[in-house]
This record gives C-alpha cells, sequence and structure tokens, in this order.
C-alpha cells in the first residue's frame, strides 16, 4: 500500500515539475515575443519613463525634469512619434511639476529664483502643450478603425526600420496599431487630466470665466473626473462628492504611456 502512495506521489511531483516547466516556457516565450514587437527605435524612452513615478513621488523635480527632457528627445527624433500622445504625457507631467513647485512652495535650490507667478506659467505652457498634442492626435486617431490606422502608419512608421527583417517590422507595426487603439480612449481621460490642470492654473492665477471653463471641458471628456468636479463644486459653492463604492473597489483603468 505504502509502495503505491510513494508511486502516487511521486507521479504527482512529475505532472507538477512539468506543467511548472511548461509555464515557465510559455511565460518566457510570451514575454519575449511581446517584447520583440516593441519598436526598437523608443525601447530607451520608454525605460527611462519607468523611473518618472518614483521621481515625483519624491519630489525629486531635478531628475524629474531630466528624466522628462531626455525621453522627449528619443521621442522626437522618430517622426511618428515627435508629435504623438506619448510627449504630450511628458508636457503635462511637466506642468504638474510647475505647479506641485508652486502651490507647495517645495521647489529645490535650482529653481529658488523662480517666483510662484514664473512657475505657475510655466506650468500654463506645458499644459497648453499638452493640450495641443492631445487635441491634434485625437483628431488624427480617434475615430480609425484598425485598418484605417494601418493605412496611416504605412505613411510615416515604417520609415527608418528598413534594416530589420518583414517579421518585424510586421511584428513593430502590430504593436503600435494596438498601442494607438488603446490611447484612443486613454488619450480623453489624460486630457481631461490636462485640463484640470489648465483650470487649476487659472484659479491661481484669479481668471475665474477661464477656471470653469477648463472644469467643465474636463467632465466633459472623462465624466469620472472627481478631481475636476469637486474643484469646479469648491468654486461653485456646492457640495463636494465623493467616490461611490463602486468607484472606489473598481477605479478605472489608466495608462501613464
Amino acid at each position: 500500500m505504502s509502495i503505491t502512495i510513494n508511486k502516487n506521489k511521486r507521479a504527482l511531483i512529475l505532472v507538477m515539475i512539468a506543467l511548472s516547466f511548461i509555464v515557465i516556457s510559455f511565460s518566457y516565450f510570451y514575454y519575449k515575443d511581446v517584447n520583440s514587437s516593441k519598436d526598437p527605435r523608443i525601447t530607451d524612452a520608454r525605460e527611462l519613463y519607468k523611473k518618472y513615478n518614483a521621481y515625483a513621488a519624491q519630489n525629486d523635480f531635478v531628475n524629474v525634469f531630466a528624466l522628462l527632457d531626455s525621453v522627449e528627445s528619443i521621442y522626437k527624433s522618430v517622426n511618428h512619434f515627435a508629435e504623438s500622445f506619448e510627449v504630450g504625457v511628458l508636457y503635462n507631467n511637466r506642468a504638474a511639476a510647475y505647479l506641485t513647485m508652486a502651490i507647495y512652495d517645495n521647489a529645490p535650490e535650482e529653481y529658488m529664483l523662480l517666483s510662484k507667478d514664473s512657475l505657475i506659467q510655466l506650468g500654463q505652457i506645458s499644459v497648453q502643450k499638452s493640450i495641443l498634442i492631445y487635441e491634434n492626435w485625437l483628431k488624427e486617431y480617434s475615430d480609425k478603425t484598425s485598418d484605417q490606422i494601418n493605412i496611416i502608419l504605412d505613411k510615416d512608421y515604417l520609415k527608418a526600420l528598413e534594416q530589420y527583417s518583414e517579421k518585424n517590422k510586421n511584428r513593430f507595426l502590430k504593436n503600435r496599431v494596438k498601442e494607438i487603439e488603446t490611447a484612443q480612449y486613454e488619450t480623453k481621460r489624460r486630457l481631461s487630466v490636462a485640463y484640470t490642470n489648465l483650470g487649476i492654473i487659472y484659479r491661481h492665477k484669479e481668471q475665474y470665466e477661464q477656471t470653469i471653463e477648463s472644469y467643465q471641458k474636463a467632465i466633459e471628456l472623462w465624466d469620472q473626473n472627481l478631481t475636476a468636479e469637486n474643484n469646479l463644486n469648491i468654486l461653485l459653492g456646492k457640495d463636494l462628492k465623493k467616490r461611490n463604492l463602486i468607484q472606489k473597489l473598481f477605479p478605472p483603468k489608466r495608462k501613464e504611456n
């Protein structure tokens, strides 16, 4: 009896090992394939950007601006990405950094000579550039099907990729189409956040008509933008709105880049 049990245990262990090997092998080849489909021209930009959240959380603005400049220079070196939604993200991040320094008076030594008004003005320049990029990008891509996106990308995206095999170029193209399809709805929320930042800027400049218009535009773009809604409620003397249980349990998914 014990021999049978031991045999069963050994068989079970062997099965588990085999299953583990299959899972590991699948994961390896899956992620290898995913990584190989990433555009090699902007890989360094995306790797650099992974450090952004850590710098921002620490209010390390010197590294924040240095990182954003480095990432932007990579994107700008590739025609397709020069005015892409990714660059819009960078400008809105700059705006958020300038606003944080201005509002919380926590600018590092390198920015101490700039007044609060100067920091807010720099934030406005950055966020308006972000809005322009987002809106132009949405005009071109927001209503396009995957086939239409392919046609657009065929004009400029594959340029400077001639050194890669057709198989790899097709991988790059397919992956970019998916990224754009995701960005079609994500960028509207990004634009909503940018308009929220613009509203904050106008409020600090005491330009209240523009403040209200910016918050209303933000809510129009994304009706779950509670920050814009409550900022508007404060301005209009209304009660603040709290997130309901569903919103707390299932916050909307957002991608940074």
